[in-house]
């Protein structure tokens, strides 16, 4: 009798957890699937967006900042911000989708004289495809010989170039990846008579020289999201480009980066152009310079994955 209850004590436990056992698994047959569909859609959820911070930030309408010039385009006196310019997020941004903008800037510039100049943008690769560059030029025999280009060639997608059709007049590498699935800042800067080039990505900078002659302008061009000469075009999203008559220092320039997407423009007695891309192709400066769609351009509202604040 002692033997038979030692040997029935001893077995107890072992029913308890194989009941314990049996109901897991009852419970996970009843719920399981109920389980994976729920963490199928947060996964979706988590990958569009939904719990990304930048979802729920306020977003600047089109047009909410822009440049007053009182006594009209291409003059300097008593200009100033109007609207929201707090750097919010845009409302949209442009989808070049192979499409592209362009136009003629007609304030700012003296035509026929060597001149300095800046370009900046905010671009993003969603596809690893090549970015095709903000362009600013004027064509002379057939070849586009002055060019002003803060983009990325076809050769080097980690490259801001400054090149003419004709000749290429120098480069930045950098140690960055931009086909990286984020939102980066590129700019450049050409100092006139200094003849010296600032190349910007984010906050790397990279110094170069002019290695020609002094470049010159009769009447100037922009393209936004294609290349002037090599018809490179853009497979991504671009917003807030701006162009100067004057050469930004690399402190300037990385101070633009720090206001994020959507900082307002610096030095606005140099500022030519400036095109948010927030909604529309026009120009914000005040100078009247707006862009003229070409193509599958598209303005989208669900950009902010891959943008991190500086």
């Amino acid at each position: 009798m002692k033997t038979f209850r030692k040997s029935f004590i001893k077995k107890k436990p072992l029913r308890k957890a194989s009941s314990k056992a049996q109901s897991a698994m009852e419970y996970l047959m009843t719920y399981g699937w109920a389980i994976l569909i729920i963490s199928v859609v947060l996964a979706a959820l988590f990958q569009l967006g939904v719990f990304n911070p930048m979802t729920f930030a306020p977003k600047a309408p089109p047009g909410s900042c822009q440049v007053f010039r009182p006594n009209g385009p291409g003059t300097t006196s008593f200009i100033n911000l109007e609207g929201v310019c707090s750097g919010m997020l845009p409302q949209y941004v442009a989808a070049m989708n192979g499409g592209y903008i362009n136009g003629t800037i007609t304030s700012g510039f003296v035509a026929n004289t060597p001149i300095s100049i800046t370009e900046t943008a905010w671009v993003y690769d969603p596809s690893g495809a090549i970015l095709a560059p903000v362009a600013a030029g004027s064509y002379s025999y057939g070849c586009q010989t002055h060019l002003y280009e803060a983009g990325l060639n076809s050769m080097s997608i980690n490259t801001i170039r400054y090149h003419g059709c004709c000749y290429d007049y120098g480069s930045g590498p950098f140690n960055v990846n931009l086909g990286d699935g984020r939102w980066h800042f590129i700019a450049l800067s050409y100092s006139y008579p200094q003849q010296q080039i600032i190349f910007v990505i984010d906050n790397n900078v990279q110094t170069g020289s002019w290695s020609s002659s002094a470049p010159t302008l009769g009447g100037l061009a922009f393209w936004l999201g294609r290349d002037m000469c090599d018809k490179w075009y853009t497979a991504g999203y671009m917003a807030n480009v701006q162009i100067y008559n004057t050469s930004l220092s690399a402190n300037e320039l990385q101070a633009l980066y720090l206001e994020g997407i959507g900082g307002a423009p610096i030095r606005l007695q140099n500022l030519v152009g400036w095109w948010p891309l927030n909604g529309d192709a026009k120009d914000y400066s005040g100078n009247g310079n707006n862009g003229q769609i070409n193509g599958g351009v598209t303005f989208v509202s669900n950009w902010w994955s891959g943008y991190t604040p500086p």
